[in-house]
Parts: C-alpha cells; structure tokens; sequence
C-alpha cells in the first residue's frame, strides 16, 4: 500500500478491516468528489487514450465493413477450423462481461457493502463487453443482413428459428442479458443524473441530463418505486449470471467432438466468466481510482476483496482443468487422450495451451499472500495476465480441439488473417472508446448509494459508541 494510500485508511485496532468508505465526508464533499470527474474541463490525457481508442474503433469498422462486402473468407478459417477468431473471441467478451452483473445484482441481494463503489464500473464494462460480443456471431453467420431470421417474428415465408441449435439459444439468453443489464444499470443511474441536472452550470448539460433523468424528483414515493424496481432487476439478473455463460458452453457440450463434449462445461464456464469478468474490473478500477481521485471510495478493501473472488474462481477453473485430463485418462477414449495429452501439451499449439496453464493456474495462487491481494501492482499485473489466459483458454478450447479432426487426412492448421486481427483489436478499441465516455459523461460511482452507506456506517457506529 502506498503511503497516501494508508493516510486515507484510518485504523485504530490493527485487527479491524478496512473500510469500505475511508474518512468521514460529507453530501457536498461527496457531491464534488464524484462528480468532479463530469463538471472538470476534458483533460488532455483523456484526449489522448480517447483519440487512440477512437482510432481502433475506426479499424473495426473497416475491417466490418471489408468482411462483409467481401465475404468471411478473408478470415483465416477453414476446414475443419470451421469456428475461430470469431467465436473465441465471442466466449470472450461474454465472460468479461459477467463481472458486472455479479457484483451489481448478487451482491446486492447478499447485501454486500464492497460492492457500492464499484458494481457502476462494472455495470458499464458488462455493457460494453456484451456489445462487442454480439458483433462476432452476427459476421459468422455469412449474411448478416440476414440475421433477422434468428427471431421469431410473424413469417409469411414459414421460415422459424431452428431451436433445437444450441446457437439459438445464444441469440436469446445473450439478448435478453444485455437488455436486463442495461435496465439496471439505468435505473441506478437515475438519482445521479438528476442530481447532475439540478447542479449543472450549463444549459445544454442540464436538459440532456435531464431528459436522461426521466423527471426524478426525489421524492418518497419515487423512491420506494426505485427501490422494488432494482431489486426486481436484480432478481432477474441473478439468474442470468448462471445461464447466460451455461447457454454458451452449450455451443461446445451438446456436439461429440472430443474436448467439447464433457457435462462440466457449464460450471466450468460460468466459473471462468466470474474469473475473467473480475479481471477486467480490477484492470480498469486501479488506474481509474487514481486518476479520478477516488482512493476512499475505493479503497484497498474493495481491491482485495476482488482478488479473493479471482483466487476462488481460479481455483476453480484449474478443477475444471484437472478434471479434463483426467475424464480424458480415466474414459479409455483415445481421441479424447490424443487430444489432452498429445495436441494440446506437446502439438503446433503447445505454447498457447502452456502460456493458458500459467495465466489462470500459476498467476492466481500468489493471491494466497495478503501482501500481493495488497500491492496495487501485483493486482493490475496479475488481472492483465488472467485476461490473456482466458483468452488463450478458449482459443485453446475452439482451435485446438478442430484443427486435429478424427482423420489425419483432414488436419489443419489454422493462422488467423490481418482481418481477424483487426476485428479484434477494433473491438478493444471500441470497448476503451465507450468505457472513456462513460468516465468522462456519467458519474463512475454511485454517489446516491455511497451516500447511503456513509449513513449507514454512522448509524451503526453511533449505536455501536451508545452501547
């Protein structure tokens, strides 16, 4: 912990934790804190991560563009590499993206105070991650314009999805995720814009703010209607957490390709979203905290408790791991064993399977130690390493398993095109693009929530001083 750090956090008893809200400030205090961010001038430092994101975003768009007038053939899969860049990185951003949700929703239902300073940064990178991932399944269907199909409306033509396809399934748990979340994260939003409306200076800033704030008046009756309607989305969204990813793995579990076809995909994917998904937030919350100046709303509490729940899930994903290999040994399947002790460890992938084991097996055991759950470093480094692992994980899972088919006449290798690549790095570029807006355009914290626990915690430490 660095030393302003531990000015912030202020112990008496060296056994009690940290707070989850350093100091004592008040409605005002919190008011110019959190809101600052939105009434200062852009800073030039913003303008430059907003024009460098921007760019990539512009890339993704040519490559969009170019795929489409061409053809998904200039990506680099084949066959039997039929599924590539596209649905890895599609399984990808979808893990990314659950982080939010699970903080926001079920830990609001447990009543998880850590929760607060950060389930905003995560509602907003659920969001923008799940955007990104809706984008690879509409290319690899081949016609996109024809992607309307995948819906169930009225057909004169008698043309209906296929639901038995596990690819349907996507389209409507994907859909149905984003539209929850992004209720929720609104009506969260809702007590903060209206607050910016009321405390603008600029005219155009207050009637944009307060269309957005839908005539929040903060009244009583208002407010009880806030209230059920966020526990009712988050009742929703706790489900969601569970199905969405499970939905997913369904893509691979329900085929009788070796490596896919396993019933410990489901868990083992909700699990490695949770894991990726907290990664990301971590990556984005530490340098975020210190530029914006929000070192006692988040504080090093909120930090390690995240690290916990990437130990616990990594954990997790490593059984999901062993228990892989050892299906593979323990069934007698040659192709399954071929593919697990052969392919994967010792074939033309070796590296990226081996550079997997490291990022999500190896890389979360240092979180044992409270030191390194304490070094900001430690926590940015590692959070940036688990990502790279849980991409290699499913580039392992996809690729890997397709590219050696049951006959060795139809091996392949598969080498993805500067097409693939731009795709990919646009939608990086797109995600940081919207994540920077975000920052700059709509309050990163709750300030009616930390608010609410300020009082909360005087509440409790008045009754607690009475006693």
């Amino acid at each position: 912990m660095s030393p302003p750090e531990a000015a912030v956090v202020e112990r008496l008893d060296p056994l009690e934790p940290v707070p989850v809200l350093a100091g004592r400030p008040g409605d005002r205090e919190l008011n110019d804190q959190l809101f600052g961010p939105v009434w200062a001038p852009t800073r030039r430092g913003w303008l430059v991560l907003f024009a460098f994101s921007a760019t990539f975003a512009a890339v993704l768009i040519g490559a969009v563009t170019y795929t489409v007038a061409t053809g998904i053939g200039v990506w680099g899969n084949n066959i039997p590499v039929g599924w590539a860049f596209d649905i890895i990185n599609f399984v990808w951003w979808i893990g990314i993206g659950h982080a939010g949700t699970l903080i926001s929703a079920i830990l609001l239902l447990f009543q998880q105070r850590w929760r607060t300073s950060i389930n905003r940064f995560a509602e907003a990178m659920t969001l923008f991650a799940v955007m990104q991932a809706l984008i690879f399944p509409a290319l690899h269907t081949g016609r996109p314009w024809f992607d309307f199909w995948l819906f169930p409306y009225p057909s004169t033509l008698g043309l209906w999805p296929n639901f038995k396809s596990p690819l349907m399934w996507d389209v409507f748990a994907v859909n149905t995720y984003f539209l929850v979340s992004l209720l929720f994260w609104y009506v969260g939003l809702l007590p903060d814009l209206a607050a910016l409306r009321d405390t603008s200076k600029s005219l155009v800033a207050r009637k944009a703010y307060g269309i957005f704030a839908l005539g929040w008046r903060g009244s009583a009756r208002l407010w009880r209607h806030y209230r059920i309607a966020y526990l009712l989305l988050a009742g929703l969204s706790t489900p969601l957490v569970l199905s969405v990813h499970t939905i997913v793995s369904f893509d691979f579990a329900v085929s009788v390709l070796p490596g896919w076809h396993t019933t410990i995909f489901p868990p083992y994917f909700v699990a490695g979203a949770i894991f990726s998904g907290f990664a990301m937030v971590l990556t984005l919350v530490i340098p975020a905290r210190k530029v914006l100046g929000f070192e006692n709303v988040i504080t090093p509490r909120h930090l390690e408790n995240m690290a916990k729940v990437l130990l616990a899930t990594g954990l997790m994903v490593s059984y999901g791991y062993m228990a892989e290999h050892f299906n593979a040994w323990y069934s007698g399947d040659r192709f399954e064993s071929f593919l697990f002790f052969q392919t994967r460890q010792r074939g033309p992938y070796a590296p990226v399977y081996w550079l997997m084991m490291f990022c999500n097996v190896l890389v979360p055991q240092i979180f044992w130690w409270k030191r390194a759950r304490q070094s900001i470093w430690t926590l940015w480094v590692a959070s940036i390493l688990v990502n790279v692992g849980m991409w290699t994980e499913r580039f392992n899972i996809i690729v890997t398993s397709l590219h050696r088919d049951f006959l060795p006449s139809s091996w392949a290798m598969y080498y993805p095109t500067w097409v693939d690549w731009s795709i990919f790095a646009g939608t990086v570029g797109m995600f940081g693009t919207l994540f920077l807006l975000f920052l700059r355009f709509v309050p990163s914290v709750s300030a009616s929530e930390v608010k609410e626990l300020r009082r909360e915690l005087e509440h409790e430490a008045h009754a607690s001083a009475g006693h």
